[in-house]
């Protein structure tokens, strides 16, 4: 059941986010009217995201490097979540939004847990050369 209903909020923010991305673009060719601080709330939010991900190195790890690409990715939901819900008004829209915050920051807190418990001088780290499976090579 949580699997559908996270899949569902995807199939939900993909069309949402391309659609912002396709005004955003739009915006900037001066095509439309000036955005609104809603507007600006979440592209913001998606600019930190960006920049958060695109700063993140390879770590020869496809599970930490999932992991910390997942985190500034939830965190970038949260705060369009939020946005929504400071300036939404379709109640389906807001208890969605409400549902990501709480959704998505039970999943940061399970990422910095597995972080924590598989960083750097973590006893689960494995040296490089005791890594075995392709995605670890």
């Amino acid at each position: 059941m949580k699997i559908t209903k996270r899949f569902l909020v995807l199939v939900i923010l993909i069309p949402v986010i391309t659609a912002a991305s396709s005004r955003r673009d739009s915006l900037v060719n001066g095509q439309k009217t000036a955005p609104g601080p809603d507007w600006s709330a979440l592209m913001s939010a998606m600019d930190k995201m960006h920049a958060t991900m695109a700063s993140v190195q390879p770590s020869g790890s496809s599970d930490m490097d999932f992991v910390r690409l997942m985190l500034a990715h939830h965190q970038a939901a949260i705060e369009m979540a939020k946005t929504q819900l400071l300036y939404g008004k379709d109640p389906q829209m807001r208890r969605l939004a409400q549902e990501i915050v709480t959704d998505q920051q039970s999943e940061i807190q399970l990422m910095q847990l597995w972080l924590k418990q598989h960083g750097p001088g973590s006893p689960q780290e494995k040296p490089a050369a005791a890594r075995s499976g392709p995605e670890e090579r």
